[in-house]
């Protein structure tokens, strides 16, 4: 039994992430930081030349991260970082705040300690970086509050379905956490659900996130309908 355990720890292979997941990584933290803005090409020549690797791992990347919603493929353009259509917006955010509220309405009836903390401590941090314009440690902060949020909630269903939709929503709260004064608003509506949280009130907590949702429903979708009609009342290259 001995030689059976010390021959299986020595074979035993540790779970190593592969080129093309850490490429992926890579390029995801990218978008969700801004440094590739919506609707950027991602062109492979460059993209190996800056990665120091090889193009059948850029495009592996490129192809997990199209199915996460990330990327899209154009014709005659080749990959670019996805763009969010104003009906795709009002989609996300609908069932955004159905999934949120729920997980927010069970954080609160769980009125578990432990989640109450990582919520507060990353409302904290989310702050901090708004006080200082950070928009980055912003995006970070406000990240790791939905992630405590919705980790809270004990529901593996739900984490999964909202994932997809945070990657997305993401390309949208870049730009419109950059306007003063929907951070503010952003950061009492956050507050708000932690409180709710914080004193085990399920219909609160859930009401609370269903709002914050819904307003930034409202923002985004506004910055969506702007941007459209800045394009289409900018002169054609034709």
């Amino acid at each position: 039994m001995e030689r059976r355990n010390e021959l299986q720890s020595t074979l035993r292979i540790e779970d190593v992430p592969t080129v093309r997941a850490m490429v992926a990584q890579k390029l995801r933290e990218a978008i969700m930081s801004g440094t590739l803005k919506p609707g950027q090409r991602l062109v492979e020549r460059e993209l190996c030349e800056m990665m120091g690797v090889s193009r059948p791992s850029i495009r592996e990347a490129l192809r997990a991260l199209e199915a996460d919603g990330l990327v899209n493929t154009v014709p005659h353009r080749g990959p670019v970082v996805s763009t969010i259509s104003l009906e795709e917006a009002r989609q996300l955010y609908a069932a955004r705040a159905v999934l949120e509220g729920f997980a927010g309405r069970e954080c609160a009836r769980l009125h578990d300690p432990e989640v109450a903390r990582r919520i507060g401590d990353a409302l904290t941090r989310l702050k901090a970086a708004a006080a200082k314009q950070d928009l980055v440690g912003c995006l970070e902060a406000k990240t790791d509050f939905y992630a405590a949020l919705i980790g809270g909630c004990r529901n593996a269903f739900i984490q999964r379905m909202l994932k997809p939709l945070h990657d997305r929503i993401q390309l949208l709260r870049i730009t419109s956490m950059s306007q003063p004064k929907r951070i503010n608003k952003s950061l009492r509506e956050v507050t708000a659900i932690w409180r709710a949280i914080q004193n085990g009130d399920p219909d609160l907590a859930e009401r609370c996130c269903v709002d914050h949702i819904n307003a930034a429903a409202v923002a985004a979708l506004d910055m969506i309908e702007k941007s459209s009609a800045a394009k289409e009342a900018a002169p054609s290259d034709d």
